[in-house]
């Protein structure tokens, strides 16, 4: 059941509850996002991975240090649901891959496995149903087309892997007609954007990178 805070009140019609609806979301950021999402091979390695929450595990050797805690209480165990170092963790393997969704404590652990199941289907589809880490490192740029229509900045955007698969080969289809030298141009600024954002956190002083 929803929290009572989202039942409509006396005299409230179907439509203006709905309207309520999202904006109390809208007002209570953590309602179903995701902390974290990351793809392990059967070693525990890092083979993808995207964080949400800046306050979190902020550096590449934390994120790390948490993935290989989590991998070790999770690659052995038979459930799908794993509550580590207060966060909730929905997982899924398939042949040497370990497919992770993070969220908060307090997180819809369906709507997780939502996003979970969704993730895992579409990746299938992408790689032909050959989950497994050779055709992933083969495909990675349209896992990662996955993972950013599925959330977007820890919202989650959309759960039917149908739909996560029209838009991605929309997106697909567009990249194509784009002249390879604007393409790197915007690729290469995408990475400057990246940089400048970590030397900032590692000096605590901004510094701007041309």
């Amino acid at each position: 059941l929803a929290s009572p805070i989202y039942w409509p009140r006396h005299g409230e019609s179907c439509c203006c509850f709905s309207i309520s609806i999202i904006i109390r979301a809208l007002l209570e950021p953590s309602l179903y996002t995701v902390k974290a999402v990351f793809i392990l091979d059967n070693d525990g390695n890092r083979l993808l991975s995207k964080y949400y929450d800046p306050e979190l595990y902020p550096s590449m050797k934390e994120q790390k240090t948490f993935e290989r805690n989590v991998f070790n209480k999770t690659h052995k165990a038979d459930n799908e649901i794993a509550f580590l170092e207060g966060m909730t963790i929905v997982y899924k393997s398939s042949i040497d891959l370990f497919f992770y969704v993070v969220g908060s404590a307090q997180e819809n652990e369906l709507m997780l496995m939502s996003v979970l199941n969704c993730l895992f289907d579409s990746t299938s589809h992408i790689l032909r149903k050959n989950v497994e880490r050779r055709c992933l490192l083969e495909n990675m740029e349209g896992v990662f087309l996955v993972v950013d229509e599925i959330i977007d900045g820890g919202v989650i955007l959309e759960s039917d892997p149908q739909q996560v698969l029209q838009k991605v080969n929309y997106r697909v289809r567009f990249l194509s007609v784009i002249p390879q030298n604007l393409l790197y141009q915007y690729n290469h600024w995408k990475f400057k954007q990246k940089t400048s954002v970590l030397d900032c956190r590692n000096t605590n002083q901004c510094r701007c990178l041309v």
